[in-house]
C-alpha cells in the first residue's frame, strides 16, 4: 500500500512537468491582439481595425489578391466581411518571437458560410511588430489548403 501512495505522490509532484508552458507577456498580448482583430472584423468595425495595424500593413488573401497598404487592406476586409455575411474565428496555434521587436503567429482561420455544415477552413500567418510598448499587425497571409494529392 505504501508504494501506491509513493507512486501517487510522485505522479502529482511531476505533473507540472507535462503541463503546457505558461505564456510570456508578449505571447499573451499577441494572442489578445489577434482576438481583437477577429472581433473587429466580425463587427465590421473599420475604425477598431485601423488601430490594430501598422501604417504599411498588407494582406495576401487566399484568392491571391494582395491588399497593399492599410487603406487597401481595410477596404478589402470590409468588402469581404459584407460578402461573407458570417462570423470568423482564428485559433492561434503558435507564436514565435523573432527577437524583441517582431513575431509570427500561426492559426487556424475559419469562416462560416451560407451553408453552416460547410465552413471555410484556412490557415493564417500574422506578422507582428512591437510599436512602443504594444504590438501591431504588420502583415497577414491566408492560405486555403488544397486537397491532398492521390
Amino acid at each position: 500500500m505504501r508504494w501506491i501512495a509513493s507512486l501517487a505522490l510522485l505522479v502529482l509532484s511531476t505533473g507540472s512537468l507535462f503541463a503546457a508552458p505558461a505564456l510570456t507577456a508578449d505571447e499573451s498580448a499577441i494572442r489578445q491582439l489577434i482576438q481583437r482583430y477577429v472581433d473587429a472584423r466580425n463587427r465590421m468595425d473599420q475604425a477598431a481595425l485601423r488601430e490594430l495595424f501598422t501604417e504599411d500593413a498588407d494582406q495576401l488573401v487566399s484568392t491571391g489578391q494582395w491588399r497593399r497598404g492599410l487603406d487597401n487592406l481595410l477596404q478589402g476586409a470590409m468588402a469581404s466581411s459584407k460578402k461573407e455575411n458570417s462570423k470568423s474565428s482564428v485559433t492561434v496555434e503558435s507564436v514565435r518571437m523573432l527577437g524583441k521587436e517582431s513575431a509570427i503567429a500561426d492559426g487556424r482561420y475559419e469562416t462560416s458560410t451560407a451553408n453552416p455544415s460547410a465552413p471555410r477552413k484556412m490557415w493564417s500567418t500574422f506578422v507582428l511588430q512591437r510599436i512602443g510598448t504594444g504590438w501591431k499587425i504588420a502583415a497577414i497571409r491566408n492560405m486555403l489548403p488544397t486537397p491532398a494529392a492521390p
